[in-house]
């Protein structure tokens, strides 16, 4: 694990050293909440629970951090230095990409573990980067912005000295760190002791790709229109009014997405889509409400293109590879934007696990096709757990790509963000 303030092995402390004895403290608050915060989400975390975790009263936290918001800036920007430190050790060590990339890669799994063994601290997943305000959120994502260049950075050198494949260096750099960041919601399915194993098999996906067969995996064309929504019926009634819901939703997800839960509001989502509150209230009751709609309406449309590809008569590989791309092309079209998971924990738990466990169902899909393909051939033998969580991950970052480059086709776009899956990093025989 990186040696950086989070972690300093070595001498014990000493007792009356008053500055490591504060450091200390303010690491062990910093671990603490951002386990709370992964688990529970900041709004199912209070200072108290924080408090009452570590054995302290809410007065002698407040010694240290002054409001929740602070506690979440504080807890991201010693998440990322954790990560820059992460980064600063491989590169001392290594000097091949490929080497760096790969260690990089099996570090986070290793993080995951020594938190949930206590041989290291807890580090906060940013999920709630949107949430922040003013300063606080231009900091984090400045160091956000400075990981990802050094990450993509080894992609460009891997490929300039031939150890990588000819990718779209920052499509595959989000696809990377979107399967990264969705870590931490299926890693405490499995037993401590097959977590090394299941980041070589992960490090090996990512290296080798999935394709079963020589040469590299082309995608074929296919048909969009099928992704996209019905012409309304001018005198449905009932599909008007299901058009206006859906009309909320698009908006309420796309508001979510930016600004995260706390920060909208639904008088402003009224103001966007030029209703007034009172047509706005006819068919929204509460945020809370209107989350869970969001996210149910995601599910519905995700779940549809699983089904398209469930009926193709098409190999295991290929319904991946259309699965995939028509989720983001839903994602990146008019049609769009999916939820994104950041605001998962603004529900209250009975929602959330149901959301959860449609969210799983639809993983599961990705699974059933990779066995499919490993029975057909056309993928290659491994873990289809590991795989399938893999891909979620970065289909569920995947929203966020024309954050970080041009999308004139986005079907191509989808092509060059998944092609890392396919056909891996490394080149192919």
């Amino acid at each position: 694990m990186a040696e950086d303030r989070f972690s300093a092995p070595g001498t014990p402390l000493s007792p009356f050293n008053r500055t490591a004895q504060h450091d200390a403290k303010r690491v062990a608050i910093l671990s603490q909440a951002a386990g709370l915060f992964n688990s529970k989400g900041s709004r199912g975390t209070t200072l108290k629970d924080i408090a009452e975790n570590l054995g302290l009263t809410k007065t002698s936290l407040y010694y240290y951090v002054k409001t929740k918001e602070e506690l979440i800036y504080q807890c991201y920007m010693a998440a990322l230095e954790f990560h820059h430190g992460i980064l600063d050790m491989v590169e001392k060590r290594h000097s091949s990409p490929a080497a760096r990339l790969r260690e990089y890669f099996l570090l986070q799994f290793d993080n995951w573990l020594a938190a949930f063994e206590g041989r290291g601290p807890h580090i906060a997943a940013l999920l709630e980067i949107a949430s922040l305000r003013g300063s606080h959120r231009q900091d984090v994502e400045a160091q956000y912005i400075s990981m990802f260049k050094r990450i993509r950075q080894y992609l460009r050198d891997g490929m300039a000295d031939g150890s990588f494949r000819t990718l779209e260096p920052t499509a595959t750099t989000r696809a990377l760190l979107g399967s990264i960041d969705w870590a931490f919601s299926w890693l405490h399915k499995l037993p401590p002791e097959q977590l090394a194993s299941t980041a070589e098999q992960a490090v090996d996906i990512l290296a080798h790709g999935l394709f079963g067969q020589q040469g590299e995996y082309v995608p074929a064309s296919i048909d969009m229109s099928q992704t996209q929504d019905r012409t309304p019926e001018g005198f449905n009634r009932e599909q008007q009014n299901q058009l206006k819901q859906d009309a909320f939703y698009r908006t309420g997800t796309w508001l979510f997405n930016k600004q995260g839960f706390d920060g909208t509001s639904l008088d402003e989502i009224a103001e966007q889509l030029h209703v007034s509150k009172g047509a706005f209230y006819y068919h929204i009751r509460n945020k809370e409400d209107l989350l869970f709609n969001c996210y149910s309406r995601s599910l519905d449309i995700v779940e549809n293109i699983h089904k398209q590809a469930t009926l193709a008569h098409s190999t295991g590989l290929e319904k991946v590879d259309q699965t995939c791309r028509r989720i983001f092309y839903f994602q990146n079209s008019n049609d769009g934007p999916l939820i994104r998971y950041n605001s998962i924990t603004a529900l209250p738990t009975p929602r959330r696990r149901e959301i959860l466990k449609r969210t799983d169902a639809n993983n599961e899909c990705f699974g059933n096709f990779l066995r499919e393909g490993m029975a057909d051939g056309s993928v290659r033998a491994i873990d289809p757990f590991i795989a399938q969580n893999l891909i979620a991950g970065a289909v569920n970052a995947s929203m966020e790509l024309t954050l970080w480059r041009k999308v004139d086709n986005i079907d191509d776009a989808a092509i060059d963000y998944f092609d890392i899956f396919f056909n891996g990093l490394l080149p192919r025989s």
